[in-house]
């Protein structure tokens, strides 16, 4: 019997269609709602800006931004969410330094924070202050000190592995004082019972406690940044207050799993760099006090760049102070 081999022409013709079908996907992308998964609880500084980001990307991209909170875990459980999701852009990661960089050295994730994530697009930032409740005696930074030095204390963090812990120990190593560290959930119940004067201090993402500092509701003693904030310039430096040295601040990104093709990163990345050059949105970002970040910083490759460089930095860090998971 002969062999019924197919034409040339037909062959080829049938690897064009197959490539126009792989090439599809990234073509038509996005065709139905997108899922930003956000690895931390609603109501605080880090969710108000992914419906600002999900706003102004929805417009450019055509199709809705579900905004998912899943705060838990030091953010790893929506990590793993995001990793284990389907590669197709349609199931995105939102976090800070916290979750994507230091709950990485502090639990036990089945993950890699490099080889299984796709940087989409660096956010924003914003510097961390030190806080406390309103009845506090202390009226400045040092007089809080010798307040510390007299009392027992309690400071919140937003779990063991947050940036709020490693400023509080910061601040700890730099004046001589202690105080326990209670683990929160997400920065909207810590700040909560900082307000009914259920815990003392919180070193806090400032731009989670803007709010309830210009209600009257909290005391901010200084900013933990090298200049003053331009949201609340009245506000020291911890080197004007007398505590030189001691500065944080943390950022935001999104990322995307790996494998999402390379032209759909583009398009995420693009209408994310779009929201954050459009003037109401900047003026929405400026006002939950946060900074921009410089346009060639935002890129996905600069962001991939910035993110190892972050886990180099933090890691030992972490490691080197012995926080453990609870």
């Amino acid at each position: 019997m002969k062999s019924r081999s197919l034409p040339s022409f037909v062959l080829g013709v049938g690897a064009l269609t197959l490539a126009g079908i792989a090439a599809a996907p990234a073509q038509t992308y996005p065709s139905k709602p997108i899922t930003l998964v956000v690895a931390l609880p609603a109501g605080g500084a880090v969710d108000a800006l992914a419906r600002v980001m999900a706003e102004h990307m929805k417009a450019t991209l055509g199709q809705p931004i579900i905004v998912e909170n899943m705060g838990g875990a030091g953010g790893t459980l929506s990590i793993a969410r995001v990793v284990r999701s389907v590669p197709d852009g349609y199931t995105l990661g939102m976090g800070t330094l916290g979750q994507y960089v230091i709950s990485g050295a502090v639990y036990p994730v089945q993950y890699d924070l490099l080889t299984d994530l796709a940087p989409v697009a660096l956010l924003p930032n914003v510097p961390y202050w030190m806080t406390a409740r309103k009845t506090l005696p202390a009226n400045n930074l040092q007089e809080l000190v010798t307040w510390l030095k007299a009392n027992k204390a309690s400071a919140s963090t937003v779990g063991m592995a947050s940036p709020a812990r490693f400023c509080g120990m910061a601040f700890q190593k730099a004046t001589g004082t202690t105080f326990q560290f209670v683990p929160y959930r997400g920065g909207v119940f810590a700040l909560q019972d900082l307000v009914s004067g259920t815990i003392d201090l919180n070193c806090d993402l400032a731009a989670n406690s803007l709010g309830q500092y210009r209600s009257g509701n909290i005391k901010v003693y200084a900013v933990m940044a090298k200049d003053r904030w331009f949201a609340a310039p009245e506000i020291p430096t911890a080197d004007e207050a007398g505590v030189p040295g001691v500065y944080i601040s943390t950022w935001h990104g999104i990322w995307a799993p790996k494998g999402v093709p390379a032209e759909i990163v583009a398009k995420l990345n693009a209408a994310a760099r779009a929201a954050m050059a459009d003037a109401a949105t900047r003026k929405r970002i400026a006002d939950l006090g946060m900074n921009l970040p410089p346009p060639e910083h935002a890129t996905p490759a600069a962001f991939a760049a910035f993110h190892k460089a972050e886990i180099e930095k933090w890691h030992p860090i972490v490691k080197a102070a012995g926080v453990k998971a609870q």
